[in-house]
């Protein structure tokens, strides 16, 4: 059974930073990778970056360029998302996803495997 579960989220303030992670057990995605989306009420739920779990190749939306950074630890099976300059315009559940092949990445379609989710909250 595969299961996603993320961790790190809570309220900041703005201009402030945070740091996600996202531990995936019952297997592993070398073939594909792993992405963090994001839902605000009332908004669809959003990508926000990528990464190629074999090379380590990242992607970012562009609202999120430049502040955010994803990474993997492969011997952890973890992928961490660090949010620095936060905005309120932040403020959203944040989720961690996973798919067996690594196309089409900023389609929440793609993703098979999801985490609860986690909330996170930026103050002005």
């Amino acid at each position: 059974q595969v299961q996603l579960v993320e961790s790190g989220g809570g309220l900041v303030q703005d201009g402030g930073s945070l740091r996600l992670s996202c531990a995936a057990s019952g297997r592993t995605f070398s073939s594909g990778g792993m992405a963090w989306f994001r839902q605000s009420p009332g908004k669809e739920r959003e990508f926000v970056a990528a990464i190629r779990w074999s090379v380590g190749t990242t992607y970012y939306a562009g609202p999120v360029k430049g502040r955010f950074t994803i990474s993997r630890d492969i011997a952890q099976n973890t992928v961490y998302l660090q949010m620095t300059s936060l905005k309120p315009e932040d403020t959203a559940v944040y989720y961690c996803a996973a798919a067996s092949a690594f196309y089409d990445i900023t389609n929440r379609n793609r993703y098979v495997y999801w985490g609860q989710g986690t909330q996170v909250t930026v103050s002005s």
